[in-house]
């Protein structure tokens, strides 16, 4: 897996062993950082669900000041820390190795915010609902004109608005899907 585009264009993603979560394909993720061309240069990133970490390590590529990556499995932390290591990029990009819902309880408490979050649970899993109903109360995770992109398989069904989260845009390449909420308060 490599990153597509940006000042890290080409470089190489650590992939845990074993990895248990799906890639974003690439001209779907193509498509998507199109698409958030204008939102990434110094965006403050939080990417759910690191696994790899290739969203948030795409922002960084096209110019985020910073990511923060939740991950819970440790051989995904290890692969993310591996990355950012080789890529002499570690201050840039920080890793949580916790639950997404104990990451969030806590960053609502540290009263961190993001401009856009990222979130691609394992399709199995169903926790979309609960993320975006999550990042689109009153905890302020997301600033205001902030977006929330989530990735899931096109059958399955979102709501167009949860809380301060509004649909902006829905990107589709086979069976996978982009769908980007965006925080109006």
């Amino acid at each position: 897996m490599r990153i597509g585009s940006g000042d890290l264009r080409r470089k190489k993603l650590h992939v845990p062993k074993g990895l248990r979560t799906r890639p974003s394909s690439a001209r779907l993720k193509k498509s998507l950082f199109d698409v958030l061309a204008i939102f990434v240069k110094e965006a403050t990133v939080l990417d759910l669900y690191a696994g790899a970490g290739s969203l948030g390590f795409e922002a960084l590529s096209r110019g985020a000041k910073q990511v923060l990556f939740v991950e819970k499995e440790r051989n995904a932390v290890q692969a993310i820390q591996k990355t950012l290591s080789e890529l002499v990029i570690n201050e840039r990009g920080l890793i949580w190795q916790r639950d997404v819902f104990i990451a969030l309880d806590k960053l609502t408490k540290e009263d961190a915010r993001f401009d856009i979050v990222f979130a691609d649970p394992p399709y199995a899993e169903q926790q979309l609902p609960r993320v975006l109903m999550n990042l689109g109360s009153n905890n302020n995770v997301v600033v205001e004109e902030g977006l929330v992109v989530v990735e899931h398989h096109h059958k399955t069904l979102l709501k167009n608005q949860y809380g301060s989260l509004s649909t902006f845009r829905v990107l589709k390449s086979g069976e996978s899907c982009f769908t980007l909420y965006r925080s109006v308060c």
